[in-house]
């Protein structure tokens, strides 16, 4: 479907209270998040599927930012998408943190969630294995929980 399509399918609700859809009402918020979160696209009714992958991206953030959300669970966000892209992902995360929407992330990149986290927990084949500060931990801690040690159970 198209990038407007794309970004209003989740927001529906609010675009047709009675049922009928407000084409006027749906452009202008597309449009909307095409511009705040730096959508690079030739039109709104651009197939979202020609678009890069971090335009993909941030098309399917802002399905779910029109919705005023106040959690937002991503699993491996800037997987599959160039610096440029992971960048931008990171400053709307940012902005996004700003302005209170707390963010779950799921990453398998050890740099990314050190710099984008405040707190990280590390999760061993189901279970949480432990709880981090990331302003006062480093790749090895995470990688010695995530193997399934933890320095807080006795050796046995």
């Amino acid at each position: 479907m198209d990038v407007q399509y794309n970004i209003n399918m989740a927001h529906l609700k609010q675009l047709a209270p009675m049922g009928v859809i407000n084409d006027r009402e749906g452009h202008s918020n597309a449009e909307h998040y095409v511009d705040a979160l730096r959508i690079r696209t030739p039109g709104l009714r651009q197939r979202a599927r020609n678009l890069s992958g971090g335009n993909q991206q941030k098309i399917v953030l802002a399905k779910w930012l029109c919705n005023d959300v106040k959690l937002l669970i991503v699993d491996e966000p800037t997987r599959g998408i160039d610096v440029g892209a992971k960048y931008e992902v990171y400053e709307l995360f940012n902005r996004l943190s700003d302005q209170g929407v707390a963010i779950i992330m799921i990453s398998s990149e050890l740099p990314e969630v050190l710099g984008m986290s405040d707190r990280i927990l590390v999760v061993h084949e189901g279970t949480i294995n432990g709880e981090l500060d990331a302003k006062k931990t480093n790749q090895e801690e995470i990688l010695y929980l995530a193997a399934g040690y933890n320095k807080t159970k006795k050796a046995q």
